[in-house]
């Protein structure tokens, strides 16, 4: 009973009994729907991540596997290359050395008298003169040696042998104490060996 002496519920009350109890009935179509678009929205994104992720990851692995390869070629490169330096600087040697021969018979058959310098630095290598002093000379040069530099020969003391097996544009020296060959084949050899290379004279 209220105040009044009113058996009727109070305001309040008959208010509440008046509302009606709401009842859930879910999202609406266009709310799941919406729901749906930011679930799929945010599922490619959160794929999208990690597969950026894993696809970086694999992509740095594979380009490390490829600069590994082409460091490895490139290294093979360098090596084949340094290798074929040195074959075509041997091969350019050789063909430097059979041209020098080639030109330098053609040489002593137009000028013979190239062998008179050979003749006077084979005498000026020996410091002293012992008898018997011999020099050898193709018997062509023997004649051409004679006519020039006889006189001067002939007061040091040395005896021409004349010796038809020797090739032109040498000489060979015999004395007592010494002896040097300075033919042509000899003084090819020693360069020829002097640059790492074995080219026979008469080849």
């Amino acid at each position: 009973m209220n105040s009044f002496g009113d058996n009727r519920p109070s305001t309040l009350a008959a208010r509440a009994a008046l509302v009606p109890t709401p009842v859930y009935a879910g999202p609406s179509d266009e709310e799941l729907a919406q729901i749906t678009e930011q679930a799929r929205v945010l599922g490619e994104q959160a794929g999208h991540a990690a597969g950026y992720a894993d696809g970086l990851a694999l992509g740095r692995a594979e380009a490390a596997v490829e600069l590994e390869h082409l460091q490895s070629i490139a290294g093979e490169f360098a090596g084949a290359l340094a290798a074929a330096d040195e074959s075509i600087a041997a091969d350019v040697l050789e063909l430097a050395l059979h041209l020098a021969k080639t030109m330098l018979r053609s040489a002593l058959e137009i000028k013979p008298e190239l062998v008179l310098g050979v003749v006077r630095e084979a005498i000026d290598y020996l410091p002293v003169v012992q008898q018997p002093a011999v020099l050898h000379l193709h018997p062509q040069d023997a004649e051409l040696v004679s006519g020039v530099l006889g006189e001067e020969l002939d007061k040091g003391g040395w005896r021409l042998a004349r010796d038809p097996a020797m090739a032109r544009g040498g000489c060979r020296i015999d004395t007592a104490t010494n002896q040097i060959d300075a033919t042509v084949g000899a003084r090819w050899e020693r360069l020829s060996h002097a640059l790492g290379k074995d080219i026979d004279w008469l080849a």
